[in-house]
């Protein structure tokens, strides 16, 4: 039974902790002007607050988090800045790789593969295959994703099998769809946080957060802690998921 099948099946009522948490790291940038700080550090101090939700969300937990890291739109930034965001990627699997690992943490990485530089992929391979068996706790990193780039390319892979004759359009459907996409066997998420204070959803997991629950918390990333996971997972907590229904008295 889906994420979203099982709550609209128990009236729409939220009374657990969410099974899968997504967050748009937002703020590294504005962090550090606001201390007179270079960009590069704003990144730098996001790195050890994913660090600090990692360690929330097994606490809390939840059993999926996933985590924006780079958008396919931030290859228009300066090259600077994509260089110190590429090598703080290449950090964060060479240092707390370990670590990860002996948490229990499976790491898994949905994105293009396009323009990233091949040392890199290979780290992030490393990766994936080291922690593959742990169970404690799915960190999806979106790395190089753009909603809209995942969805044209799951529709033209799917446009290709039935000009091959390996399905029918009439194959095509909802579930079909959702198993080709680069999330597929990975819940849909409950609940989605963004920092900074902006109230959009910026291009990320268009499709898998039809019916998710959004959080905006007016801070920036580098400030996020556990206590700012509680908050959302409370107001969380507060909502009624109805997926186009009814719930409670509404039905009544």
């Amino acid at each position: 039974m889906s994420n979203s099948t099982e709550e609209a099946a128990s009236g729409g009522v939220v009374d657990r902790q969410p099974r899968h948490v997504a967050i748009i790291m937002d703020g590294n940038g504005r962090w550090a002007a606001a201390r007179g700080y270079p960009r590069g550090e704003g990144h730098r101090r996001g790195v050890e607050a994913v660090k600090r939700a990692v360690r929330a969300a097994i606490e809390l937990g939840i059993p999926t988090l996933t985590i924006f890291s780079f958008s396919s739109e931030n290859w228009s930034r300066p090259r600077s800045e994509i260089d110190d965001l590429m090598g703080l990627m290449k950090r964060f699997i060479r240092r707390d790789l370990a670590e990860l690992n002996a948490q229990s943490v499976r790491i898994r990485v949905i994105g293009s593969t396009e323009k990233v530089d091949p040392e890199l992929l290979g780290l992030i391979e490393e990766a994936k295959r080291t922690t593959t068996a742990n169970t404690r706790l799915d960190l999806v990193i979106a790395f190089n994703y753009g909603s809209r780039a995942e969805i044209a390319a799951t529709a033209r892979r799917l446009a290709e099998r039935v000009a091959t004759g390996d399905m029918q359009v009439s194959d095509i459907t909802v579930e079909t769809f959702e198993g080709a996409l680069d999330t597929a066997g990975i819940p849909d998420p409950d609940l989605l946080i963004r920092t900074s204070g902006e109230l959009r959803l910026s291009n990320f997991l268009l499709w898998q957060c039809a019916y998710t629950e959004l959080v905006f918390l007016d801070i920036y990333w580098p400030e996020f802690t556990h206590e700012h996971l509680e908050q959302a997972i409370r107001t969380y907590h507060r909502r009624h998921r109805r997926f186009g229904g009814l719930a409670g008295e509404e039905a009544s």
